[in-house]
C-alpha cells in the first residue's frame, strides 16, 4: 500500500525566492509542452467530409508525446531560455531534472485526457494554459530529499539544487528509533 502525506514546510526567504524561480521555469515547460501538443493537434486534424477526391495533404508532423518532449530537456538544459512575451531568461538547470519529468508527465494526463477520456469514457475540457495563480504546484521526488536532523516537532530536509535545510512541521512527533 502506497500513501502519500503532505506537511507545511516553512523555507526561508532565499529559498522561498528560489522555490519561485523553480515554479517559473515549471509553469514555462508545462505551458511549451501544452502548446506544442495544441499546435499539432490543430495542424493534423480534419473532418471527415472535408477532404475531396483528390486531396493534397500537407507532411504531417509526429505527435508530440511524453518522450520526445522529454528528450528535449537536455538540451534546453545547455542555454538560457527567453521567454517571448516577457523577454526573461529562464535557466532550466536550477530544476531538478525529476521534478521537470514530472511536468512532463502532467502536460500528457492533460492532453491524453482531453482527447481520449479517462477510464470511464468522459472527456474532460481542453486543458488550460497555467498563469502564476494557477500553476502552484510541483512535485519534488522522495529519493532525493534527505531528512538532516529531527526535533520534537520538526523535521530539516535538504533538498537538491536547493541551499539550506528546510524546516517541516509534524503534526504529530515522529517514533524514535527503536519505539513503536
Amino acid at each position: 500500500m502506497l500513501l502519500n502525506y503532505q506537511y507545511r514546510a516553512y523555507p526561508d526567504t532565499d529559498q522561498k525566492l528560489e522555490l519561485n524561480n523553480w515554479l517559473r521555469v515549471c509553469r514555462y515547460w508545462y505551458n511549451k509542452q501544452l502548446g506544442d501538443r495544441f499546435d499539432w493537434w490543430n495542424r493534423n486534424r480534419n473532418s471527415i467530409n472535408a477532404c475531396p477526391l483528390v486531396c493534397s495533404l500537407p507532411e504531417l508532423r509526429d505527435n508530440p508525446n511524453f518522450y520526445s518532449q522529454k528528450k528535449q530537456l537536455p538540451l534546453i538544459k545547455k542555454d538560457l531560455i527567453k521567454v517571448g512575451h516577457s523577454g526573461e531568461l529562464l535557466d532550466f538547470t536550477i530544476v531538478p531534472s525529476q521534478t521537470l519529468q514530472e511536468v512532463s508527465k502532467r502536460a500528457k494526463l492533460a492532453f491524453s485526457r482531453f482527447l481520449q477520456g479517462d477510464s470511464k469514457g468522459s472527456r474532460s475540457g481542453k486543458p488550460r494554459f497555467k498563469n502564476a495563480a494557477r500553476y502552484r504546484t510541483m512535485r519534488i521526488e522522495g529519493q532525493a530529499i534527505t531528512v538532516e536532523r529531527m526535533e520534537k516537532k520538526w523535521l530539516f530536509l535538504s533538498f537538491p539544487k536547493l541551499k539550506g535545510w528546510v524546516k517541516v512541521r509534524l503534526h504529530r512527533p515522529l517514533p524514535l528509533r527503536g519505539e513503536s
